[in-house]
């Protein structure tokens, strides 16, 4: 591909681990974002995302993971300072749990791969996790290989990476439309007029892609999904050897947090149905929300319930109908590569999303899972609750 150019519309993780790997093909790469980057929009952007194998019976996603899971460790070895914390995952439920449910299926297809699960009853939750009101989950299991990711500094991290490789940035600037000939895509063009001439153009615009391509309107739509900040008074109990990421009947829920950040941050969001709405659109996240938060808190985690909220962010979904990624040549649009549907689990995957992205690129095939495709019926990603939706 060294002969190739490459312009790539948008620098969030799926943008920019594609132009730090198109890069070390060879390949010449102009990498577009309005900025600032990170981007303070972007979905990626923000104080830390979880880093999980666990995805219940789903094979695929479960392999995913264990595979990024180690090129988290590599990008560890290879930072200055880690930016991956494995401090393990503890996966609650109210009610035992039973063949068939997310919880239960990810314990057994985890054991199946040789990964330490450990189950968790009420007596051992009340003893290592003492932070939680152990009365209210009977069930459960930690998986101590997981963790969180410092989102907002490993993309940035990514981004001078992607300098330093070489990479054209184009920081500030807009994207406003493509450069058609003879059916095919062959650029971009920036507002005020600039064109971009590009062999392929890949869009990886997070949100904006439905806006930008509203022929996937049927099957990309955008979400706001609600994230608290909440700053505990007491932060021992909060710190990650004894409150590691966590889910408090995600499937059913969808409330999930982070331990005790070194600012004293504790976050926690919900992934769930979230609300419809446009990338551009107000964003914030409504009382109703909060005191639902906290009404899971106080019958979780009872110390955090009246912890002081310090910040809250509506965090962007670029949602598939189906919950996998969207990694596929345009079929109408030849020179147009599209990377985008995260549905708000992708950012765990960053350290293999660039390989796939750029397979695709240079014309290979991608994960099937991942194709252009007709809207069906199933959702495959089975941690997604429906609880706290409302606007």
């Amino acid at each position: 591909m060294s002969d190739d150019r490459i312009v790539i519309v948008g620098a969030g993780i799926f943008g920019v681990t594609a132009a730090v790997e198109l890069r070390r093909r060879g390949a010449a790469v102009m990498l577009v974002d309005p900025g600032p980057l990170p981007h303070p929009d972007a979905s990626s952007t923000d104080i830390s995302k979880a880093v999980r194998m666990d995805y219940g019976d789903d094979a695929f996603y479960a392999e995913l993971g264990e595979r990024a899971i180690h090129g988290w460790h590599a990008w560890n070895r290879h930072w200055e300072s880690p930016l991956y914390h494995e401090d393990g995952f503890l996966l609650m439920t109210r009610e035992p749990m039973l063949p068939g449910e997310f919880e239960a299926e990810g314990f057994r297809l985890l054991t199946e791969r040789g990964v330490p699960v450990e189950r968790v009853d009420r007596a051992t939750l009340e003893l290592r996790f003492p932070a939680w009101n152990g009365a209210n989950y009977a069930d459960g299991y930690f998986n101590p290989r997981a963790g969180w990711a410092e989102s907002r500094r490993v993309v940035a991290r990514l981004v001078e990476e992607a300098r330093l490789a070489g990479v054209e940035l184009r920081e500030g600037r807009r994207f406003a439309g493509w450069v058609e000939e003879r059916g095919s895509i062959v650029g971009a063009t920036l507002e005020g007029g600039e064109v971009l001439p590009g062999d392929r153009i890949l869009l990886a615009a997070g949100a904006w892609t439905p806006a930008l391509l509203p022929e996937l309107a049927d099957r990309i739509w955008v979400t706001g999904q609600p994230v608290l900040h909440f700053r505990p008074s007491e932060p021992e109990p909060f710190r990650a050897e004894r409150f590691p990421v966590w889910s408090a009947d995600i499937s059913r829920t969808g409330w999930y947090g982070f331990p005790l950040s070194a600012d004293g941050i504790v976050k926690v969001a919900n992934h769930g149905p979230g609300r419809r709405l446009a990338a551009d659109a107000p964003r914030a996240v409504a009382p109703a929300i909060e005191q639902r938060c906290r009404e899971m808190l106080r019958e979780t985690i009872p110390a955090l319930a009246a912890a002081p909220l310090v910040a809250t962010r509506e965090c962007l979904y670029c949602d598939s109908w189906d919950g996998d990624f969207w990694i596929d040549r345009h079929p109408h649009r030849p020179g147009l590569v599209v990377a985008a549907g995260g549905s708000g689990h992708a950012f765990k995957f960053a350290p293999v999303l660039g390989a796939i992205i750029a397979d695709v690129v240079e014309g290979g095939p991608g994960p099937d899972r991942f194709a252009w495709r007709e809207r069906g019926d199933r959702r495959t990603e089975q941690a997604r609750g429906g609880d706290p939706a409302d606007a």
